[in-house]
């Protein structure tokens, strides 16, 4: 029987599976959620201490990542029918060096790609997509091997998993909304100060530059907290998909969805 590679049956698909989850995606996408908040509590009451304040940040970046692993890994078991704890987000921990280099190096990668050309720098992007979820699922592997597969595997599935994050988009702006909102306020008075020519610094308008850090920190997690565990479970079982289907020998033939590749 031949698979069904059209987007809306992989988000039915995700769906049901879901659905059958022993552990809420709902709930443990809160979980995370809270821990990532606390995190950057941690790095806002932190701010202005100098190296220390530079540690905590970085330190709650790398802590970001390795608990972003946990919560893909807790994906990758339901979306292989298999039961995934609570405790299945901080399984990341057991290889966290490699899960840190293996971002460092993607980040470090597309970045350089970005160089010549933003084209570039979205291919590459989307050609080390399956590097981290290659690593999750073969933990003795190595870093290099992990980009050398995500290269073969995404081949014919950087345009499908382009317009995935496309057909996301919409959740995406609706949970960072705040962030969106205060950005363009920042932003946009920075541009306003820097063609006036006035050396004055840029702070927010009224009741917005009175909220402190922490307290941004509060209003975006608690809006991310409403919004994420909705759709953020759903996504990453699609995600995982498309990277189910290119080990099974499908990456080599055409765009899975007829897009075309990048």
């Amino acid at each position: 029987m031949t698979p069904n590679f059209s987007r809306p049956a992989r988000k039915r698909a995700a769906r049901e599976l879901l659905r059958t989850a022993q552990v809420s995606p709902i709930a443990i996408t809160a979980v995370y959620i809270l821990l990532l908040i606390a995190l950057d509590l941690l790095d806002a009451v932190s701010d202005g201490a100098g190296a220390l304040s530079i540690f905590i940040a970085l330190l709650a970046m790398l802590l970001g990542t390795v608990l972003g692993a946990g919560y893909t890994l807790y994906c990758m078991a339901v979306s292989r029918g298999e039961r995934a704890e609570f405790l299945t987000l901080f399984d990341g921990f057991s290889l966290a060096g490699r899960i840190i280099g293996l971002h460092l190096l993607i980040g470090v990668l597309v970045g350089l790609w970005s160089l010549l050309f933003v084209i570039p720098g979205i291919v590459a992007f989307y050609r080390y997509r399956f590097a981290p979820l290659y690593l999750y699922e073969h933990p003795e592997r190595g870093i290099l091997e992990a980009l050398q597969e995500s290269c073969r595997l995404t081949r014919g599935f950087k345009a499908s998993l382009f317009a995935l994050d496309l057909s996301y988009l919409g959740w995406g702006l609706v949970a960072y909304l705040p962030s969106v909102v205060v950005n363009f306020i920042y932003y946009n008075r920075l541009a306003l100060n820097t063609f006036s020519g006035v050396p004055e610094a840029v702070v927010l308008p009224g009741v917005l530059g009175a909220i402190p850090s922490w307290g941004w920190v509060l209003i975006h997690g608690i809006w991310l907290l409403a919004a994420a565990p909705f759709f953020l479970p759903h996504y990453q079982c699609v995600e995982i998909s498309y990277y189910e289907t290119a080990k099974g020998g499908d990456a080599a033939r055409p765009d899975p969805d007829g897009l075309g590749g990048l």
